[in-house]
């Protein structure tokens, strides 16, 4: 019945989680929520009162499909200022969501049988942009003692290699990659002749003086890098759906196709709450950036007296542990959701060597995250 693309991706294992857990809730449970990638920091006021007012002054109609100019000149200011990319408002294309954006440029880019390279682990969405645009995932291993980085990443590029997707920092790991992966990758991208999809979402949340570069930036990756971001995690903005993709304007007019035919733009009166984001000061983001590191600390040091194996994560708000000892990732989560009513994911969802791994989420409150860990090293290792 239904169409072999569909077929070939399955449902996405956050939300499948996080649907478990909002189950057990309804029947009463104390369910901890630890799977899901969401700030748990309501959206800034200003932000809010800027959508109320465009709402108010009549922003309920069709917007140009590439997004609002004011909006696309200040997300190009942004990149040029932060990021170091060559680019204007001509690059911009302004999408709902970081997701949708990716989704597009597979749908853009891949074609069948076209290969994508990927680190494993990876955000669980990006196998699935790349299988339903027919294209063929290549796993890369990383070194899960040195920070997650890429392994012999050179001998996975072939003459099907069209497109590379690098998520740094890392969701699930938590890895920032550093100047010399990046300057690898960018050498084997201009040298193979294939594209770079750079998703920067976390950009705004990294930790320990770790420094963010945007790959966009290095010498010959101009007319081959497609950089997304978003509003969702730095602004706390996950329910707008909105965020944007820089791209070189050979492959915008493909991308503007896919946009236009599927969503038109994104929601009006939502990018006037999002310029209205980026024009004012970023304090809130330090703040919420300063509160993740305080928790990502006292995760950390719970999950190690646990028992995990656990890497320190530069960046966004996961921890990736290894939880072989206690079972496999799936059984684990299985376990923690069942009885001791902690949601968490399973690492089998991030790639092919990640089925003794687990994802745990501190967007949380610190209470809650010392309640989890109680919860969790009772059924663990008190109850064993």
């Amino acid at each position: 019945m239904l169409a072999r693309r569909v077929e070939r991706i399955e449902e996405s294992a956050t939300f499948r989680i996080t649907d478990l857990a909002k189950k057990l809730k309804r029947e009463g449970k104390d369910v901890i929520s630890l799977s899901l990638g969401e700030p748990d920091f309501d959206t800034p006021m200003h932000i809010k009162e800027a959508a109320v007012k465009s709402l108010m002054r009549g922003d309920t109609h069709y917007a140009p499909a590439q997004g609002i100019p004011e909006l696309r000149e200040e997300i190009a200011k942004k990149l040029r200022e932060e990021n170091g990319l060559d680019v204007t408002a001509e690059n911009i294309l302004v999408t709902p969501g970081a997701k949708h954006a990716i989704f597009e440029v597979a749908q853009t880019l891949v074609d069948d049988g076209d290969e994508v390279i990927l680190f494993d682990p990876s955000w669980v969405t990006y196998d699935a942009c790349v299988k339903i645009s027919g294209g063929r995932t290549v796993w890369v291993p990383t070194d899960r003692e040195n920070g997650f980085k890429p392994v012999n990443l050179a001998e996975y590029v072939s003459d099907k290699t069209k497109l590379l997707i690098l998520n740094s920092p890392s969701n699930p790991s938590g890895a920032v990659l550093g100047e010399r992966e990046l300057k690898e990758i960018a050498d084997l991208a201009i040298d193979h002749d294939f594209y770079v999809l750079s998703d920067e979402i976390y950009e705004k949340l990294i930790y320990d003086d770790v420094k963010h570069f945007s790959i966009g930036s290095f010498d010959g990756m101009e007319d081959r890098t497609i950089t997304v971001n978003g509003f969702s995690k730095s602004y706390a903005m996950t329910g707008w759906r909105i965020g944007y993709l820089a791209a070189p304007k050979k492959i915008m007019k493909g991308l503007m196709k896919v946009q236009s035919h599927s969503v038109s733009h994104p929601t009006t009166f939502v990018m006037y709450a999002a310029l209205e984001a980026l024009r004012q000061p970023q304090d809130f983001v330090e703040e919420m950036r300063e509160e993740f590191n305080r928790r990502r600390k006292v995760i950390v040091e719970g999950l190690r007296e646990i028992g995990f194996k656990t890497e320190i994560p530069k960046g966004a708000f996961y921890v990736f542990p290894y939880v072989g000892d206690f079972g496999s990732g799936e059984e684990v989560v299985e376990r923690l959701l069942s009885e001791a009513y902690v949601a968490t994911t399973p690492g089998s969802a991030f790639g092919p060597g990640n089925k003794d791994y687990i994802r745990i989420s501190y967007a949380a409150s610190i209470e809650d995250i010392k309640r989890a860990l109680e919860r969790i090293k009772k059924v663990l290792t008190e109850s064993s």
